[in-house]
């Protein structure tokens, strides 16, 4: 639980007994190397913080899926549009690691909204955390080749490329493994 305290002090002092009260309502989980967190069709019923390991979003297919965001340790991550919406996700969630998180349910969440001034400072602040990650990427597969998409992922997210499967990444940058490899041929 500290990961999270610390993740919230980067943007508010809290006292003690907001912290407690918020605190009171995560529950930590553990997911297996390769666990469904969240199912296609099924409704996101909570928001988790990655204490350890990786977790991917992604369209189920018949070969790996379309990789479409990670998350990762110290950050919140989850289905956030079936979230938000309490309907069934587009898409699924899986630890690609053995993952340590911490999970607050919807409900519990608008629980420290109406009862804590900070919770909605604080949700406010993941909110737009998450939109500017999702706007970044959609303005990357936009304006970029996927030989500058793959060279800005490897200069600003180096520890990526470290933890997840090529195949992934592939998928995530919008191409296929195959062409992944011609252009890591070609920068070495």
């Amino acid at each position: 639980m500290g990961y999270i305290r610390a993740y919230y002090e980067q943007i508010v002092k809290l006292q003690e007994s907001e912290w407690a009260f918020i605190a009171g309502h995560f529950h930590r989980r553990v997911y297996a190397k390769n666990e469904i967190i969240t199912r296609q069709g099924n409704t996101e019923n909570f928001l988790s913080f990655v204490e350890s390991g990786l977790v991917r979003s992604y369209i189920p297919d018949d070969d790996y899926g379309y990789t479409f965001n990670f998350g990762f340790e110290k950050e919140f991550t989850c289905a956030y549009d079936s979230f938000l919406t309490q309907t069934p996700s587009e898409y699924a969630m899986q630890a690609l690691a053995e993952t340590v998180v911490w999970q607050i349910s919807y409900n519990d969440l608008q629980q420290v909204y109406n009862k804590t001034s900070v919770g909605n400072h604080l949700g406010r602040f993941a909110s737009e955390k998450l939109f500017l990650a999702k706007n970044k990427r959609e303005l990357s597969l936009l304006k970029l080749t996927a030989r500058e998409r793959y060279l800005k992922l490897f200069t600003e997210q180096p520890e990526m490329l470290k933890l997840v499967p090529l195949k992934y990444i592939a998928s995530y940058i919008g191409i296929t493994p195959q062409a992944l490899s011609r252009i890591r041929r070609q920068i070495n």
